[in-house]
């Protein structure tokens, strides 16, 4: 029962494509009474056309069958948008200025040494 199901299946899923292979099966299948009754040419038999127009016509109206059906189910299909991104909302607000403070400041610290006693030069020196 189950292979029976999914052959079923695969043939559901499958007959779409196989669909112009029918056509042209039954062009063969019946290639005497189409070159004879069916065919735009048959007042003109040598152009050897044999019922060809006719199949043409077929595989062409199948075809266009087929691009509007899927035209059409693929815009009645649901679109599922994925993310969103508000690129037209610009807020333009002045910075907040808490307080303004120097960038660097030095402030020398009491415990440091006085640098003034540290680097003076030799006084009178003698150069002998």
């Amino acid at each position: 029962m189950r292979s029976l199901v999914s052959y079923l299946l695969l043939l559901a899923i499958l007959l779409p494509t196989l669909s112009p292979w029918g056509t042209v099966a039954y062009y063969h299948a019946n290639k005497d009474y189409i070159a004879r009754v069916l065919c735009e040419n048959r007042a003109k038999p040598q152009l050897h056309c044999d019922g060809q127009c006719y199949l043409a016509k077929k595989l062409k109206a199948q075809q266009d069958r087929q691009d509007k059906e899927t035209t059409e189910r693929v815009q009645q299909t649901a679109s599922i948008q994925l993310f969103w991104q508000d690129t037209h909302r610009f807020v333009f607000a002045p910075p907040v200025v808490v307080r303004q403070q120097p960038l660097f400041a030095y402030q020398p610290s009491l415990y440091a040494t006085p640098v003034r006693g540290l680097l003076k030069p030799p006084c009178c020196s003698s150069a002998v």
